[in-house]
């Protein structure tokens, strides 16, 4: 098994989540050690060092590919670090591993990410369909406004963020307690600038700055990923997954197992054990009931990095 990168001093396992820790108790010792060391590193490197974050996440799956927190821990640095295919498949196996059906806003911005922007309007409506709180509605709308550009539908995206803003927005009226309402209007700004309304932008803008300059200083783009050069970070990280953790994951199946594998196993790509491994958890089997949406998207995403590879 791949040792992975080295653990850091400040790596203290106690800072972990109570739920997370107890996950892991199923685990050898030994082993649990390495994983809540990899844990805690990727939680606390995951928005300053997403890469390094992402490495760390990974060395835990290829030492525990069955605890749905460990799949949930790679799914997040890997979208944070870009690597959007990863991590809508990853989120997706830790959805179906634990019962939760959080995440949704960020699988469908994975999809715009992957250039599905269609996708990510059905998953963003499947969402609001089922009343999410306030906070996930506004992660929501942002993909949903993003998507509507993607597509070149900029006047659907003005109206979904005005009527996210209350409906004939004012930045004069604008929450400044309310941080999602900022984003909101971070966005507002950059879309009315891109439509040639400079003025408007700037008053926008100034509302942002007033309360949040940092925000105001960023690229103010729909904050969920931008599709620019979404297509070379996929086709380069989907080579490198083929080449650099297949083995690691096999490893680890073996390991798990405690079963050598039978020939037709030992064929299968990274993306197919994972699959696997999830049916096995749930108890499930190829010809048992209708393919889920997810999987569908799955799919979807194993073949396109299953291109990219060939590519």
């Amino acid at each position: 098994m791949p040792a992975g990168p080295e653990i850091p001093e400040w790596a203290d396992p106690s800072e972990l989540d109570p739920s997370i820790r107890a996950a892991l108790r199923g685990l050898d010792p030994r082993n649990s050690a390495k994983v809540a060391g990899h844990l805690v590193v990727a939680g606390t490197l995951v928005d300053e060092d997403p890469e390094t974050a992402l490495a760390h996440a990974r060395a835990a799956r290829d030492r525990a590919s069955r605890l749905a927190v460990v799949r949930e821990a790679v799914g997040v640095a890997a979208y944070h670090a870009g690597d959007y295919a990863e991590a809508a498949r990853e989120i997706r196996a830790y959805r179906r591993m634990s019962g939760d059906h959080g995440y949704r806003a960020v699988l469908a911005d994975c999809e715009r990410a992957l250039g599905r922007p269609e996708v990510a309007l059905r998953l963003v409506a499947e969402a609001l369909a089922e009343s999410p709180d306030a906070e996930e509605v506004v992660e929501l709308r942002m993909v949903e406004a993003g998507a509507r550009r993607d597509l070149g539908e900029d006047a659907a995206a003005r109206l979904v963020l005005e009527a996210a803003l209350g409906g004939r927005p004012d930045p004069s009226r604008l929450d400044v307690h309310d941080h999602g309402q900022l984003r909101l209007a971070a966005a507002y700004s950059d879309l009315l600038r891109a439509q040639g309304e400079d003025e408007r932008a700037d008053q926008w803008l100034a509302a942002v700055a007033a309360v949040d300059p940092e925000l105001a200083g960023e690229d103010l783009g729909v904050e969920f990923s931008e599709l620019e050069e979404a297509d070379d970070l996929v086709g380069e990280q989907a080579a490198e997954d083929a080449g650099g953790r297949d083995g690691a994951a096999e490893d680890a199946a073996v390991e798990d197992d405690d079963e050598p594998l039978d020939a037709g196993e030992q064929s299968l790509t990274f993306e197919e054990e994972v699959e696997a491994e999830v049916a096995e958890l749930l108890g499930e089997s190829e010809s048992g009931g209708e393919p889920t949406p997810d999987a569908d998207a799955d799919a979807d995403a194993d073949a396109d990095r299953n291109s990219a590879d060939q590519h």
